[in-house]
Order: structure tokens, then sequence, then C-alpha cells
């Protein structure tokens, strides 16, 4: 699955590609922003830990990831 979140003053957007289902990141995202002080934990498909602050979250795009194309094809 893969999570995008946008930051807030940041002119890049945080890709991340997790094992977690759509409910345990909208979990985790929700108690994110449950506090100024709380922190959104996301843990990659390569066992890599992302922090982000949760008052810096501008949004959060949750869906499946993309295959990617082979071939010279098109479509």
């Amino acid at each position: 699955m893969e999570v995008t979140i946008g930051v807030q003053n940041v002119a890049r957007e945080i890709t991340v590609e997790t094992d977690a289902d759509p409910a345990q990141v909208a979990k985790a995202v929700d108690d994110a922003l449950a506090s100024p002080e709380s922190v959104l934990r996301l843990t990659d498909s390569k066992g890599r830990t992302v922090l982000v602050p949760g008052r810096a979250i501008g949004w959060v795009q949750v869906g499946e990831s993309e295959k990617g194309k082979v071939g010279f094809g098109m479509s």
C-alpha cells in the first residue's frame, strides 16, 4: 500500500510503501492528528520507520500501489 503525506511548509511530499492495511494507516493518522504533540509513525515495507510530527501533517493520501508498467506499448 502506498501512503503519500503532505507536510506543511515543505514543497515535496513523503511517499511510503507499507504492508499495513488502510484501516491501520487511517488509525495511525487519526492518532497523530488527535494531539499537537503526537507523531505519525509508519513502517515501510523494508522495515524502516518514518516519523512525522502530527502538527506538521497537511494531508494524507492512502491507496493501492501502482504496479510498474513493462514494455514500450502505448496504452
